[in-house]
């Protein structure tokens, strides 16, 4: 019998993509069911009772939250095709470490105005020049090939014309290392493909900023 995977999803959150990169790397085919984060569906409510957020993955009528979790869990159960997490303990805690690292620094940029744009900026280049300095000399975060951090991180490329658009900066210029990884992952069709167009992102932050009064 085969896996029947779902994935709740809203397009335009770089945590679903994280998962779509995921289920793609692996060649895991699924259903994917857009979600609408201002009116839920009784299927989201029911699966992820507590944060009440997207992504869910539900495998074989089992749910997992929680975007990192649920990709970890993908390359737990499909260990066999390109595995994302290394093998070694130590390894694998640097690896969920730097997963983490980038949360919603970027988001601050484009909600917020004066003083604390600012704020949010200087805190986003400095957290973007950290990653740099542990990407370091590598193509990707996992050494030669994807893994884990590349997946986690890689949605937020569609993302920075919308922070440097709002935040009236240059990604590149600060951190033209950075750019050029993130290009590496595109180059892989299991990332472009999961990922969407920068434009499109932006048109939905201005919707966004709109809605609550931030444009």
């Amino acid at each position: 019998m085969a896996d029947e995977v779902v994935l709740l999803d809203f397009w335009p959150s770089p945590f679903g993509m994280r998962v779509r990169v995921a289920l793609a790397l692996k060649g895991i085919k699924y259903e994917s069911k857009e979600e609408d984060l201002w009116d839920k569906s009784p299927l989201l409510l029911k699966m992820n009772p507590v944060h009440k957020m997207i992504p869910v993955l539900i495998h074989n009528g089992k749910p997992i939250s929680e975007s990192l979790i649920i990709v970890q869990y993908i390359d737990e159960v499909w260990k066999d095709e390109s595995p994302l997490l290394p093998s070694d303990p130590y390894q694998r805690a640097q690896a969920m470490f730097w997963a983490d690292f980038m949360y919603s620094l970027g988001r601050k940029v484009c909600m917020s105005k004066g003083e604390e744009q600012e704020t949010a900026k200087k805190e986003l280049i400095e957290c973007l020049k950290v990653l740099e300095g542990e990407l370091g000399e590598k193509p990707y975060f996992g050494g030669k090939n994807l893994g884990f951090v590349d997946v986690a991180l890689a949605p937020f490329y569609c993302w920075f014309y919308s922070y440097e658009t709002c935040g009236n900066f240059s990604i590149d210029a600060e951190c033209p290392t950075l750019i050029g990884w993130a290009k590496r992952c595109l180059e892989k069709e299991s990332v472009s493909n999961s990922l969407h167009d920068q434009h499109k992102i932006y048109a939905f932050v201005l919707e966004i900023k709109k809605r609550f009064g931030t444009e």
